[in-house]
């Protein structure tokens, strides 16, 4: 029997970094919206070892690879000294922002565990996720939530009401940022590096109590500092999406996808058009609709 999952990805609908940890990260508080455009993964039993496979060759199929580091853990953590076939059919770019690859990791750990009948608890899975990667255990909910830490410690959160119905509008140029280079590169931004804490659960409030151009102003994404430095067309693609409708208009994660929110799935459609007229057909986009309930 062959298991097959969707991978979603997602959006930082704000993200603000608290500081540097003694242990290197950064203490940060963010606040992270699904979004249901899905890479898929399939995993079959089988004798042997681990094998995995990917539709995109520029991913590593070993220990370099997200899903072959959590498929390790699980077995190691489940004791289970069996062979797993692992497919990766990849549609979210790399690089971008939008969390493809934890996304992956903890899809993985939820599909082994089903595929070998929960030998793991939800909080055994929780602590594996956490150890391969910051915002991995958002991705084992499928609800907004509020990340604080380094990203692990998540809180779900009930779907925001002023977001029901609208639709995302994402692009990707086709360059990634580093995630390290972004981080690093905080230390010449002090207002980014130490911004004020709260902030997310002040966008979490505003989205779930009022509509969501009373909200627009207080998005926000300590990373686009460095990021805008260095590829000022980010700050330029925002312009022109919030001058042509977006309600909306932000950099997710590190970059280097902007995505903007429009009134609903036909206006994200209009509002893609219009920017592939303005920039061209270079580089990735994708609109999503936001689930109404």
């Amino acid at each position: 029997m062959t298991l097959c999952l969707p991978s979603p990805c997602k959006v930082n609908l704000l993200l603000n970094i608290l500081g540097k940890r003694p242990d290197g990260f950064h203490e940060l508080e963010t606040l992270m919206h699904p979004v249901q455009w899905c890479d898929e993964l399939s995993f079959i039993r089988k004798g042997g070892e681990l094998n995995l496979t990917c539709s995109n060759p520029n991913l590593p199929l070993d220990s370099g690879n997200l899903v072959h580091r959590a498929a390790t853990k699980f077995f190691e953590a489940a004791q289970i000294h069996e062979g797993v076939g692992i497919h990766l059919e990849k549609r979210i770019p790399l690089a971008a922002g939008l969390g493809g690859g934890s996304g992956n990791a903890a899809i993985t750990l939820r599909g082994l565990n089903e595929l070998f009948g929960l030998p793991l608890s939800p909080g055994q899975i929780g602590a594996l996720a956490a150890s391969l990667g910051s915002d991995i255990n958002f991705f084992l909910q499928d609800k907004p939530a509020l990340a604080t830490g380094r990203g692990e410690a998540i809180k779900s959160l009930s779907p925001f009401p002023c977001l029901a119905g609208r639709a995302f509008f994402l692009f990707h140029p086709g360059f990634g940022i580093s995630t390290p280079w972004a981080y690093q590169n905080l230390a010449r931004f002090p207002s980014a590096l130490k911004g004020q804490p709260g902030r997310a659960e002040a966008l979490a409030a505003l989205l779930s109590a009022g509509p969501l151009p009373e909200a627009a102003s207080h998005f926000y994404n300590a990373l686009e500092f460095p990021a805008f430095e260095k590829y000022p067309i980010l700050k330029i693609y925002q312009e022109f999406l919030s001058g042509h409708g977006a309600v909306v208009s932000l950099m997710s994660g590190s970059g280097s996808t902007t995505f903007a929110i429009a009134e609903n799935l036909a206006a994200a459609e209009n509002l893609g058009e219009l920017f592939r007229k303005h920039f061209g057909d270079n580089g990735w986009s994708a609109t999503v609709a936001i689930p109404k309930d």
